[in-house]
């Protein structure tokens, strides 16, 4: 028996894997680009096959479907959503800049497998009815993109904010020495800090919520060029409340279809706030490391849960593996909205042509922000141990505690004996009953550390 059969499209015949449910045009894509071995994620293929059975639920509520086929389609779909096809799914990220190879793809899939089933289904004539892969592929994109931020990203984040501010309680009265420009500052707590990044977490959130507003309006029914030649008028709108139907997202018909096929600002936006999430990441981890390094040598101020041998040749050395994991996330999200702001700009007229990259790196973004949030979490925010001598210590020796003194012995003289204190390394209380004429129990009062964390003039 062979191990190919022939199929054919407009363009003429072709071989294709005999067991394959796809069919020319997939094949032609895969013979075109063997580029980089990279598919369109799982996420894309999930909303492209929920787009198509939404599609094929509102064409039979039309008309334009005999209830066999739609039904065929409407079941083929599901299961391409589900997740039970995806090795038929073998196209190249880089190829079409519509992303037609992709849309024909699914057409060609769902339309066997309703064929096998006993329908009479085409891949463009019934499974692509009122469609064109202009306002599919960008209709794929937002879809995709709002229900892995719902599902995926935003849960992960909320637990990070959650597992932040638990521990900011628990060391909402351990205080450190506080530091601008990596240099020794006034006390702060550790929850005062922690309270820090869980802002930057809740803002994040705040942002791509906001920019969801966005994701959800949907192209479809644009067709071609936007004018929605060949659709039903009431197609876009039927389709976007059959999928919130399927999903329980408010998608709703975009107002705009020129706007939405032609231009991806929204995903672009979207991009942008995953890379302000990104740096807010970065800065939480580099935190991390900069307080556990050492133990010896470096800050040493907590310790972080020991995971894994950190050296091959160094017995005992153990990193801060998770915040440097959360930092190359953080590197590669950036990057990707670089790629993503350059694919953006690459709208042409009536449609971008850059959409399998924007869908690519978009959808690699959220899920490793997603991923690397939820490690974050519980791998070393949730059990890193402060170090309570050495914080101590470092608080004994700061002389920058000086600066509470300003209003009672005026700068100048608070510089002087901040000085002397760094020369000869002795505690500040110690050196400023020789220079400011303050009693021992009033320069206590003045220089308590845990005091200072809470603003204000002390006296």
């Amino acid at each position: 028996m062979s191990s190919f059969r022939i199929e054919h499209d407009s363009m003429g015949e072709l071989q294709v894997p005999a067991d394959a449910l796809y069919g020319a045009q997939t094949q032609r894509a895969i013979d075109n680009f063997p580029i980089s071995g990279l598919h369109l994620p799982r996420p894309f293929i999930r909303a492209l096959g929920l787009i198509k059975a939404a599609a094929a639920e509102v064409n039979l509520s039309m008309g334009h479907l005999k209830k066999s086929q739609a039904l065929a389609i409407r079941k083929a779909a599901l299961a391409v959503a589900d997740g039970g096809h995806d090795a038929q799914f073998p196209i190249d990220v880089f190829q079409t800049g519509s992303g037609t190879s992709t849309n024909m793809n699914a057409n060609e899939v769902i339309a066997q497998l309703a064929v096998k089933g006993g329908a009479r289904v085409h891949p463009n004539d019934h499974v692509n009815y009122g469609q064109s892969s202009n306002d599919v592929i960008p209709t794929t994109i937002h879809v995709s993109a709002t229900l892995t931020v719902s599902g995926q990203l935003l849960p992960a984040l909320k637990h990070l904010k959650k597992t932040i501010d638990k521990r900011a309680r628990e060391l909402r009265n351990a205080v450190k020495t506080g530091r601008t420009h990596l240099m020794d500052a006034m006390p702060i707590t550790f929850g005062q800090e922690l309270s820090g990044w869980s802002a930057q977490i809740a803002s994040a959130i705040e942002r791509i919520e906001d920019s969801l507003k966005r994701m959800r309006r949907l192209p479809l029914g644009g067709t071609a060029v936007g004018t929605g030649i060949n659709a039903d008028p009431k197609f876009g709108p039927a389709v976007a409340l059959q999928l919130k139907k399927l999903t329980g997202v408010k998608f709703e018909s975009a107002g705009n279809y020129f706007e939405g096929m032609a231009a991806q600002d929204a995903a672009v936006e979207l991009s942008g706030q995953l890379k302000a999430l990104a740096v807010a990441l970065m800065k939480i981890a580099n935190d991390l490391r900069w307080m556990n390094s050492g133990p010896l040598a470096g800050l040493g101020e907590i310790e972080l849960p020991a995971l894994q041998p950190g050296s091959s040749i160094m017995p005992g050395k153990v990193n801060p593996v998770i915040p440097e994991a959360t930092a190359m996330v953080a590197a590669q999200v950036i990057g990707n909205d670089a790629a993503i702001t350059i694919a953006g700009q690459s709208g042409n007229f009536q449609l971008n042509v850059m959409l399998p990259l924007i869908a690519y790196n978009l959808l690699q973004s959220i899920g490793i922000l997603a991923n690397a949030s939820r490690l974050l979490a519980d791998k070393a925010i949730a059990g890193f141990r402060v170090n309570k001598a050495r914080v101590d210590q470092a608080l004994a020796l700061n002389p920058i505690l000086v600066t509470a003194l300003n209003p009672v012995i005026g700068y100048e003289k608070g510089a002087a004996t901040a000085k002397r204190a760094y020369k000869e390394k002795r505690p500040i209380l110690d050196v400023a009953l020789e220079t400011t004429g303050l009693s021992k129990d009033e320069l206590k009062k003045l220089l308590d550390p845990l005091a200072l964390t809470r603003g204000g003039i002390h006296s």
